[in-house]
């Protein structure tokens, strides 16, 4: 069964409980919440994403889907342990070695938090292989981290299928998330190609119905 995680990256700070409510309304499986440092990507949006967690903690039963495009992964980590997300996830190139990746696995498994690992584009997915074992997910960036509304790069497709390939190989049951630049005209090849859980963010916040499209993204075969 494939899940939507909706990114409010860009949905109106001016009307963002009334958008959290309506997203909640249209049966979102996760609000995906994109941490940017402002150093490991260009973008900042420290201050916005903590004051939209609050707002969901207070309005929502929907699950927080953390995705933490920093390099002080420790720090953020423990930023948003309070907002009891479903999962954090963290990017394998912000890690200095294997030692700090396997430190960010535990101790975020230790808080009883679903751990994820993301790779950018230009990431091979070999280089993920050998912590698939201890981890809940794998996020394939499908663009370039740091800023929303851009076009999905055909290429990690084919990562897609690769990595989702080697699961079935090895036995590991652990879930494929997609983000950047999904759309109903890519979310066919996305889930041909493996992925079971889709971050949509402007396709869906842009749709005059919210739910017509989270319906369509999990139906389209």
């Amino acid at each position: 069964m494939v899940e939507v995680s909706t990114s409010i990256l860009l949905i109106n700070r001016d009307n963002s409980i009334k958008t959290l409510y309506n997203l909640e309304i249209a049966k979102t499986d996760y609000f995906h919440i994109d941490v940017m440092d402002g150093e490991f990507v260009n973008n900042n949006t420290i201050e916005i994403m903590q004051e939209y967690c609050s707002q969901i903690k207070q309005i929502s039963n929907i699950p927080l889907d953390v995705h933490l495009m920093v390099k002080d992964i420790k720090t953020f980590i423990n930023a948003y342990i309070p907002y009891e997300p479903n999962s954090i996830t963290f990017h394998l190139e912000a890690c200095k070695d294997k030692n700090e990746v396997i430190e960010c696995i535990k101790y975020i498994t230790q808080n009883n938090i679903k751990v994820g690992i993301a790779i950018n584009p230009n990431t091979s997915v070999k280089e993920i292989y050998n912590y698939l074992p201890y981890v809940h997910s794998i996020l394939i960036m499908t663009v370039e981290p740091g800023y929303g509304g851009q076009k999905l790069i055909p290429e990690t497709i084919e990562k897609i299928k690769e990595l989702k390939n080697y699961l079935n190989k090895k036995n590991i049951d652990i879930d494929i998330e997609v983000d950047g630049g999904i759309n109903l005209e890519n979310i066919k090849l996305l889930k041909e190609a493996g992925a079971n859980i889709l971050v949509a963010g402007t396709a869906i916040l842009e749709a005059k119905n919210y739910k017509e499209v989270i319906n369509k993204i999990k139906d389209i075969k």
